[in-house]
């Protein structure tokens, strides 16, 4: 089957990215070997279900490793704790009310598709590669059945390439599909090499290349596939016949890179710089198992002479030598110190829990801890990770959830907005435990400057520079507390003129009552001044 100029021109594109991927492909290689032996099938061609832990001695850093992805997913996008939430980038549209009910209920549409797709078990995935590799990439996808899916992809599947502002905007993925799946995938573009593999043994894999890259030539204005801003073409490796020409909205893989140097594309671990030290252990390890083994069934030395062979070293074994003479078996001494070889192991996964974190993530709090301890060790924990944060806010999550956020969109998941927030530019706020970490600080400064505030107010009226409706909303918003648990400024305004007017009705009635009183105090005195009167005229006319 004859190459197209498309086809042609990606396979070309593929073979150069290819070759720029090459050096870090043995470093993958190796890393996976001792750290995540699961996945180390990068240069090395691994039969599935076979052993793949042959040159681990001591099991340390693949528990680190486990660690801080479980410590990463708990803390970023823990499936038990809100991790994100929606507002508007203009605040006279964010103080409206309405505008904060239909954010809580477009981000409570959006954490339910989270929970009910497979995005907790492919995330931590995800960070699992980013830990190991440096570079991890999920797929994400339109889905008719479950509207969105979500795939982790192996390191060795991925091709990438960024943009002038260092964003990953193309991604090449050269993937092993079965025959029957391709068929079922892709129908009659399928070319008759597969068709004929499929009939012979559908279960046979052919080699399928998927290409997303920047549309150079499109019209935004009309919706079909060929005029989105990515292109999405997959091809046959083997013979570049094109299986499917469609496009994306938006870039529909996230592609985060735990640390990147400048000059470079993929991304640099934590894994790589433990990998000295793990491989120095696993060495160690191997010797001081040797030791031991030569300590506990030590090599034994036997006369040339008067013995019958073999020597019997089973428990209860009987060896006989001649009475009275030294001629005897004795074990070899071979000069083990294992003590000292335990010491320099634990100094190395020692060096190992420092590069992941190990310690932080397991400091465990006492009974005899106060609560501002364990806040400042929290806030430690937090500072140590908060480095790694920017990155995976710019290149995972902000990604991510723009993109689930536009899928549930065009699938009318949300409850209709109100007209006047059409064409609102909507931002993300994270407030994962990370994140709220992060603002503790804040939260406690202005816990104390209303301590200063409040000591003062004895001596001048310092409360008047606060604005307290303010302030709680503010507070609100650190802590993270939902929406739904706050009354509407509307609402709180009516509440107040309500009571303001019971008041000024409460202040009329003591008033009333007091004129009432007044009156009847003086109504016995006006009942008898007319008696009076008469008769000191009487008294006058005499």
């Amino acid at each position: 089957m004859a190459r197209t100029d498309l086809s042609k021109n990606l396979l070309s594109r593929y073979e150069k990215l290819e070759g720029q991927r090459q050096n870090w492909e043995t470093h993958w290689q190796e890393v996976a070997d001792y750290m995540q032996p699961r996945k180390a099938d990068v240069t090395k061609t691994r039969a599935r279900g076979d052993k793949r832990n042959e040159l681990i001695f001591d099991s340390s850093p693949i528990q680190a490793v486990e660690l801080l992805a479980a410590s990463l997913h708990g803390m970023l996008t823990n499936p038990s704790t809100p991790w994100f939430t929606l507002r508007f980038k203009d605040e006279d549209v964010e103080n409206e009310d309405e505008a904060k009910i239909w954010l809580e209920s477009a981000t409570d549409a959006m954490y339910t598709a989270f929970n009910r797709s497979n995005f907790q078990q492919e995330i931590f995935e995800l960070y699992h590669d980013l830990i190991t590799f440096g570079t991890a990439a999920m797929f994400i996808e339109e889905d008719q059945e479950d509207i969105i899916k979500f795939s982790t992809r192996h390191i060795n599947e991925v091709f990438i390439a960024e943009n002038d502002k260092g964003r990953i905007d193309t991604i090449f993925r050269r993937f092993k599909l079965s025959a029957r799946a391709a068929v079922q995938k892709f129908g009659d573009a399928v070319s008759s090499d597969i068709q004929g593999i499929f009939r012979k043994d559908p279960y046979q894999e052919v080699e399928i290349l998927h290409a997303v890259y920047p549309r150079a030539d499109f019209d935004p204005k009309k919706k079909d596939k060929e005029n989105m801003p990515f292109e999405s073409v997959y091809l046959e490796y083997k013979n570049g016949n094109e299986l499917s020409i469609s496009g994306f909205k938006e870039f529909p893989f996230v592609v985060p890179r735990y640390l990147k140097a400048s000059n470079e594309i993929y991304g640099r671990s934590p894994a790589m710089t433990a990998l000295p030290d793990v491989k120095m252990l696993n060495e160690m390890s191997k010797t001081t198992i040797k030791a031991a083994q030569k300590q506990v069934d030590p090599p034994l030395l036997v006369p040339d002479d008067g013995f019958l062979l073999p020597v019997r070293t089973v428990p209860g074994g009987l060896n006989f030598y001649r009475s009275g003479t030294r001629d005897r078996i004795e074990p070899l001494n071979i000069g083990a110190n294992n003590p000292l070889g335990l010491n320099m192991e634990e100094q190395r996964r020692d060096a190992i829990r420092a590069v992941f974190y190990v310690n932080q993530l397991m400091m465990q709090q006492g009974p005899q801890m106060t609560a501002t301890e364990v806040i400042q060790r929290n806030e430690e924990k937090m500072r140590l990770l908060g480095p790694v944060l920017g990155r995976l806010q710019s290149e995972l999550l902000k990604p991510l959830i723009d993109r689930v956020f536009n899928i549930l969109l065009r699938n009318n998941m949300f409850v209709q907005a109100p007209e006047f927030l059409s064409g609102r530019d909507i931002e993300i706020e994270y407030v994962s435990p990370l994140a709220k970490a992060q603002k503790s600080s804040e939260l406690q400064s202005i816990m104390r400057a209303i301590e200063i505030l409040g000591s003062l107010a004895n001596v001048a009226p310092v409360f008047d520079y606060v604005n307290f409706d303010n302030l709680v909303k503010h507070l609100a918003d650190i802590v993270g507390m939902p929406q739904k648990l706050l009354k509407s400024q509307n609402q709180v305004n009516a509440e107040r003129q309500e009571q303001a007017a019971q008041a000024e009705q409460q202040q009329q009635m003591a008033q009333m009552q007091q004129v009432a009183q007044a009156a009847g105090d003086v109504a016995p005195l006006a009942k008898a001044l007319p008696d009076e009167a008469k008769a000191l005229a009487n008294a006058e006319v005499e």
